[in-house]
């Protein structure tokens, strides 16, 4: 039985990865390449396709009216992919995290790190961006039965 993401296990993926990447941003940070300001938006795009999917596909699980229903393998499938996708989400969002916590103080002297900081951040929205989507698209794959005993806790 898969059993639903933990928020608190995507964070400690999340802080984890920061720690690691500040360190090494601090060691490597003159020799990286100009991080542009669109680099991370991709990750945003998929957020938002998994949050239109979970939508689709939440619809056709609970029968609502001129869908069609979902094959159970096609639901796991979308459950496999949220849970790889909030789990890389909060990897990625880790690393922009540790990334921005080192060029954003020295954005005000050094004017690589300003137009980093830029970067960083847009990364950072996005890769949150496709933490939530994926949430949102597993939460939407549950099973009714699964959804109202949820509700009545």
């Amino acid at each position: 039985m898969i059993t639903a993401t933990r928020p608190r296990d995507l964070l400690v993926a999340g802080l984890v990865t920061a720690v690691v990447v500040h360190l090494l941003v601090r060691l490597t940070y003159g020799g990286l390449p100009a991080i542009p300001a669109p680099a991370g938006v991709t990750l945003g795009v998929l957020g938002l396709a998994e949050a239109v999917t979970g939508s689709l596909l939440r619809a056709r699980i609970r029968r609502r009216p001129g869908t069609t229903p979902v094959e159970p393998l096609v639901a796991a499938r979308a459950v496999l992919v949220a849970k790889a996708s909030s789990l890389s989400g909060a990897i990625v969002a880790g690393a922009w995290l540790g990334l921005l916590a080192y060029v954003l103080p020295r954005s005000t002297d050094i004017v690589a790190a300003a137009e980093d900081s830029v970067g960083a951040a847009v990364g950072l929205v996005c890769a949150l961006g496709l933490v939530a989507g994926a949430l949102w698209l597993e939460r939407c794959c549950r099973a009714p039965d699964d959804a109202e005993s949820d509700s009545a806790r």
